[in-house]
């Protein structure tokens, strides 16, 4: 079976881990400090998938349903 995502986007998430545990990870437009586990992963498959690696499409957003009347 072949891979989900590739070494090099593992190496990225990896490296956006670490730097969180050691508090100098920051997220993008407010630059604030980074804390949570999730947005440090989500950092990291950013930076691969802007670097080329192999790492498959964000999720879209649910759609919102208009209430039936």
């Amino acid at each position: 079976m072949a891979r989900k995502y590739s070494k090099k986007a593992g190496k990225k998430v990896g490296r956006a881990m670490r730097e969180r545990k050691s508090g100098t990870l920051r997220s993008g437009r407010s630059g604030r400090k980074v804390k949570s586990r999730k947005q440090a992963i989500a950092i990291g498959l950013s930076q691969a998938r802007a670097a080329g690696a192999k790492v498959p499409k964000k999720r879209k957003a649910a759609k919102k349903r208009k209430a039936k009347r």
